[in-house]
């Protein structure tokens, strides 16, 4: 095994595998998923990203994977051995912490309580439970292939089976109003979830929502109401509200999400999977790389079973310029309210602070940044204005 420079070692290590299949596409989506076919490929697929993990170990050797999650589309359809056999491959290739966190998406349309055990035996120890709504209405709106009654049965199972779990719920959906919400807020509260992420309703580009916009959403000042009422009750329930969408319990934020955020590595594998993974060069630079796989599992696969050694994707690994590190570190630390201290955008890019210090000086002068030179952290008024935040260190490139 070998010997990675200690600046390597500080930064944490996260694996993300991506399964691709969904039973269909919600309306709103537009990460990469796809119609589930009517067998799924699920060995062949595990195949596959084995495979491509014998390939791409070397890339973080003796560094420990501290987080895995397997995200989607719906990884819930996974069976519970596929889930073993992946989980025991990744195991065998990669050194994982003993206390990682293991977490796994799941819907409640595609999953049961027998499932869940399966996936517990299997090594998962923190589900994602994809709610979005406990209406009806709502549910319909957006194109959820469960009901109420199946998201209230499902939550009830994951509180059964895992100590850790997390719901997803969006908000400003079609014809909500804030009483509806406030119902749901109380719900998601009272379910036992350790983690709360609340996602504002967005019309992303390429999207069934984008060809066809639906009607009653909420307009721009009641979207504003809803997003203060979420902070404001998810806090009086005692959750933190750590990340703009991320609300935990005392000690429970999600490990793997922080590596994101305080712009740690992620080894990524599966069709449509994106990495960011740090080396060092002979003279001790740091070299950050992106890369990025086939979306189409067909593609993905037969990349992987050709021996494509490279990409199997259809861009090749991109070293990122550093004119570009201070935006890209940015558009991940800023979403934490704490912000970061400011000494890890050195850490963590390998630049020194004066590359962005006129930037900062900027933004606290404006009340966008908090004046404290030692942390980067929004104020209320930078977290509410936070894309704009983000494209100012796009200056430092010009």
């Amino acid at each position: 095994m070998s010997v990675q420079p200690q600046r390597l070692l500080d930064i944490p290590l996260g694996l993300y595998v991506h399964w691709p299949w969904c039973v269909r596409k919600c309306p709103y989506c537009d990460f990469n998923s796809h119609r589930s076919p009517a067998v799924l490929p699920e060995d062949r697929y595990v195949d596959a990203l084995l495979a491509e993990l014998d390939r791409r170990a070397e890339t973080v050797e003796g560094r420990t994977v501290e987080s895995i999650f397997i995200g989607g589309g719906t990884p819930s359809l996974m069976s519970g051995e596929a889930v073993r056999r992946l989980m025991e491959g990744i195991r065998s290739r990669v050194d994982v912490a003993a206390d990682a966190e293991v977490t796994l998406e799941a819907n409640p349309g595609a999953s049961d309580e027998a499932k869940f055990e399966a996936f517990r035996r299997a090594g998962v120890n923190r589900l994602s439970l994809g709610i979005q709504s406990f209406s009806d209405e709502r549910l319909r709106a957006i194109g959820r292939i469960h009901d109420a009654a199946r998201a209230r049965e499902a939550v009830r199972a994951a509180g059964r089976v895992f100590e850790n779990f997390n719901l997803d719920v969006m908000f400003a959906l079609p014809g909500e109003s804030v009483g509806e919400l406030a119902r749901e807020l109380d719900e998601a509260v009272s379910s036992g979830a350790t983690h709360l992420s609340f996602y504002q309703l967005t019309i992303e580009p390429g999207t069934a929502f984008a060809k066809r916009t639906p009607e009653n959403l909420p307009d721009e000042d009641l979207t504003a109401d809803m997003g203060e009422m979420v902070a404001e009750k998810l806090a009086a329930a005692g959750f933190e509200h750590y990340e703009v969408s991320g609300y935990a319990r005392p000690g429970l934020r999600t490990r793997h999400n922080l590596i994101y955020w305080t712009f740690g590595d992620y080894l990524a594998l599966g069709a449509g999977a994106h990495s960011k993974v740090t080396t060092a060069s002979p003279e001790g630079e740091l070299l950050i790389r992106r890369e990025q796989r086939w979306a189409s599992p067909a593609k993905y696969m037969e990349a992987v079973e050709a021996g494509d050694s490279g990409r199997f994707g259809t861009e090749a690994a991109l070293t990122v310029d550093a004119e570009a590190l201070p935006f890209e570190f940015m558009l991940n630390a800023l979403r934490l309210t704490d912000g970061v201290e400011a000494k890890l955008f050195e850490v963590r890019t390998g630049l020194p602070l004066s590359v962005i210090e006129p930037t900062l000086v900027r933004l606290r002068r404006e009340g966008l940044l908090v004046d404290d030179p030692s942390r980067i952290r929004t104020t209320p008024k930078g977290l509410a204005f936070l894309s704009d935040v983000q494209e100012r260190f796009l200056e430092t490139s010009e």
